[in-house]
C-alpha cells in the first residue's frame, strides 16, 4: 500500500540531526521559552522575510491570537465582520467566531479552490474589518486587486498560511504578504513538528508585542498580566525539530512540485479533473494534490483496492457543520460541489518515482 503520507519516513530522513537536537534540548533542562524557540523564531523570520515570528501552540491559536490582538489594540471589536473563504478547513472560521467576530463566507474560484477575489468587495459592509485569505492546498491566493480592495476599505489582510510555507508571490513568501499570518506545524504539514505547533508572522511592532503577551497568559513580564490571555506557547522540543526541518523545506517543496507536475502531465483519465500547473511554479508548494471526480467513492475504493491510500480534504464545508447551524441553510453551490468531489492523492518528498508511477497507472486504469 502506498501511504497517503509516510510521516515516519519523512522524519527518519532527518533522524540524526533531530535526535542530536532533542538530546541537547533534553539535557539543557530548559523546556519552554528558551533558546530553541528563539533560534527557530529567528530563522523563521529570516526565511519568511517578516520582522517578527512568534511561536505558539498550534495553527488555530495562531489565527485566534492575531484577531484577539487586533481587538485588544482597538482595531476590531466584537460583532465586526471578517471575510473568509467558504471553501476551507473549519479552523479558519473557528478563529473568527471564537473572538466574537462574524465570519462572512465568500465562494471560491472553481479553478483553484481558493477564495474568488472578484467576489470579495460585494461582501464588504461597514462592519467589515479584515479579510482572511487561506492559501489552500499550498497554493498562494494573492493579487494587486486584493491589496487595493483592502487599502480602499481600510481592511487588515490575515493569511491562513497553514498549508503553504515556502510558496512565493512576486518574490515575496506567503506569510509576509498581508498584515499578519498564522502557521500550523501539525505533523502532516510541509514543515511538520512531532506534535502540535504553530507560529504568527508579522512586521507590525505593536501587533507582535500584543500577540506575544496574549500567548503567555496576557503577560510580557512575569506575574504582571495586562490582558486576559491564553497559554499558547511553542515548546523547546518542537522548536528544535522544526529548526532542523526548516533548512530542508525548499528542497522538500521542490520534490513535491516534481511529483505534482508528473501527475498533471501523465494522468490521462477523462473522468478526473486535475489541478492547474502554474506558469510560476513557486506559487504552489503542493501540500495536497487534489483531484475532482463526480464518482469519488467509486474511484477512492478502486485506488484502495489497488494499493493507493487517499483522503478527502474536506468532506463537509464549514457552513454545513453542526458547529455552525446558523449557516446550514446558506447557499454556496461552488463550495458544495468541491466538497462533494475532491480527493487527495499521495504526495510527499519521500515518495519514490516508482510509487508516483504506480499512482498514475492506477488512475489511468480506473473506469467510469
Amino acid at each position: 500500500m502506498i501511504k497517503f503520507l509516510d510521516l515516519q519516513k519523512i522524519n527518519l530522513a532527518y533522524q540524526q540531526e533531530i535526535e542530536e537536537k532533542l538530546l541537547h534540548t533534553f539535557r539543557s533542562g530548559w523546556y519552554l521559552l528558551g533558546n530553541e524557540v528563539k533560534n527557530f523564531e529567528d530563522n523563521l523570520t529570516r526565511y519568511i522575510g517578516s520582522k517578527y515570528a512568534i511561536g505558539v501552540a498550534n495553527g488555530l491559536d495562531a489565527l485566534r491570537l492575531i484577531l484577539r490582538a487586533y481587538i485588544e489594540l482597538g482595531i476590531m471589536q466584537k460583532g465586526d465582520e471578517i471575510i473568509v473563504p467558504a471553501n476551507t478547513y473549519i479552523a479558519s472560521v473557528l478563529a473568527i467566531s471564537d473572538n466574537g467576530l462574524v465570519p462572512v463566507l465568500v465562494e471560491p474560484d472553481l479553478n483553484n479552490y481558493n477564495i474568488d477575489i472578484t467576489k470579495i468587495e460585494d461582501k464588504i459592509s461597514p462592519k467589515t474589518k479584515g479579510i482572511m485569505i487561506v492559501h489552500l492546498y499550498g497554493r498562494i491566493i494573492f493579487s494587486d486587486d486584493l491589496k487595493n480592495i483592502a487599502a480602499k476599505h481600510n481592511l487588515k489582510i490575515i493569511e491562513d498560511n497553514a498549508q503553504a510555507i515556502g510558496a512565493e508571490w512576486k518574490g515575496i513568501r506567503s506569510g509576509n504578504l498581508g498584515d499578519a499570518a498564522g502557521f500550523s506545524f501539525y505533523p502532516g504539514k510541509n514543515l511538520g513538528a512531532l506534535g502540535d505547533g504553530g507560529a504568527v508572522t508579522t512586521s507590525d511592532d505593536e501587533l507582535a508585542k500584543t500577540i506575544r503577551a496574549l500567548a503567555n497568559y496576557g503577560s510580557n513580564q512575569k506575574y504582571i498580566n495586562i490582558y486576559q490571555g491564553l497559554n499558547s506557547r511553542l515548546d523547546e522540543l518542537q522548536a528544535a525539530v522544526l529548526d532542523v526541518k526548516l533548512k530542508y523545506i525548499d528542497t522538500d517543496n521542490d520534490r513535491r512540485r516534481e511529483i505534482a507536475e508528473r501527475y498533471v502531465l501523465e494522468v490521462k483519465n477523462p473522468n478526473i479533473i486535475l489541478p492547474e500547473l502554474l506558469d510560476n511554479g513557486k506559487e504552489h508548494v503542493w501540500h495536497l494534490f487534489v483531484i475532482r471526480t463526480s464518482e469519488r467513492e467509486k474511484l477512492q475504493n478502486y485506488l484502495t483496492e489497488n494499493g493507493v491510500q487517499t483522503l478527502i480534504h474536506y468532506p463537509i464545508p464549514p457552513h454545513k457543520q453542526g458547529a455552525y447551524r446558523e449557516m446550514n441553510e446558506l447557499h454556496f453551490p461552488i463550495t458544495d460541489k468541491i466538497h462533494s468531489e475532491v480527493l487527495s492523492l499521495p504526495i510527499s518528498p519521500v515518495m519514490s518515482n516508482e510509487e508516483v508511477l504506480k499512482v498514475i497507472n492506477v488512475l489511468n486504469s480506473a473506469q467510469s
